[in-house]
């Protein structure tokens, strides 16, 4: 993706659903997925399925791995605890960052949830304005996900108040076009890949054979997307079974409105 000299920060943003560090030649090995990201040089990252602990005893925790290499800090939210380990979501960024939200979504289980499904919203500075960024790993059940969608776009998520425009929400929704919770989220939000230059929206799922497309990134009407798509190559195709999927945005003084809705112009580009 090339940066476009125009107003405003460009900000690089990937969501990377990374199957616990597992890649489909049956390694786990975070590195490899630390590399995958570099390669992207984005300034937000938003993953699922991501697997804390040590794999062996004496090794470092695999998601500080991937952080350490990668320079960036880490928020992370679990949605499944097994034996001494952690699984869930995790925001890391190279900006400074607060954690404004982490909880459940919706679940129809008329029991406890194995994986209980989570959303992390963590409030970043891009040039010295918040940018908020809403990662989230929705259910693989049509009924339990249009309850989650409804969730993270109702007032305690995405209509939040302080969730203010510029925001964005990502991951992988388990949710392809046709499905009615896509639909929920595109009649509030914009799609970044309807937006991509390079041509047709593009699958994300299965590295092996990419048929779905089911990791989004969602953007609120400010915020310009200059870029979206898959980020597919010879490593991506082994380091998980979904691609990366990298959107770069552009979000500044032309495109960061206060909450009453006035956008803020610098005073010397008014003559």
């Amino acid at each position: 993706m090339k940066h476009l000299d125009k107003p405003g920060r460009s900000l690089r943003i990937l969501t990377y659903n990374v199957h616990r560090w597992l890649g489909t030649d049956r390694q786990i090995s975070p590195g490899r997925i630390a590399e995958v990201i570099a390669s992207c040089s984005p300034d937000i990252v938003a993953l699922q399925e991501v697997r804390v602990g040590r794999v062996h005893k004496g090794h470092p925790d695999q998601a500080e791995i991937v952080a350490t290499r990668l320079g960036m800090d880490l928020h992370f939210q679990p949605t499944i605890r097994i034996l001494g380990e952690q699984y869930g979501i995790a925001v890391l960024t190279r900006h400074p960052s607060r954690i404004v939200k982490a909880g459940r979504l919706p679940s129809l289980s008329p029991g406890p949830a194995f994986e209980k499904r989570s959303a992390l919203w963590v409030s970043v500075e891009v040039g010295g304005h918040p940018v908020q960024v809403i990662n989230a790993h929705l259910s693989l059940r049509s009924r339990e996900r249009r309850a989650q969608a409804a969730a993270l776009l109702g007032d305690d998520w995405i209509g939040h108040p302080d969730c203010a425009d510029p925001a964005v929400l990502l991951g992988d929704f388990n949710a392809p076009p046709y499905s009615r919770s896509y639909h929920l989220f595109a009649s509030r939000l914009r799609d970044a890949q309807l937006s991509n230059p390079s041509g047709d929206p593009q699958p994300t799922f299965h590295t092996r054979a990419p048929v779905l497309r089911l990791d989004h990134v969602f953007v609120t009407k400010s915020v310009e997307i200059v870029a979206a798509a898959p980020v597919r190559n010879q490593l991506t195709r082994v380091a998980s079974d979904h691609f990366p999927l990298l959107a770069e945005l552009r979000v500044g003084d032309r495109a960061l409105a206060d909450k009453t809705g006035h956008v803020h112009v610098p005073e010397s580009e008014l003559t």
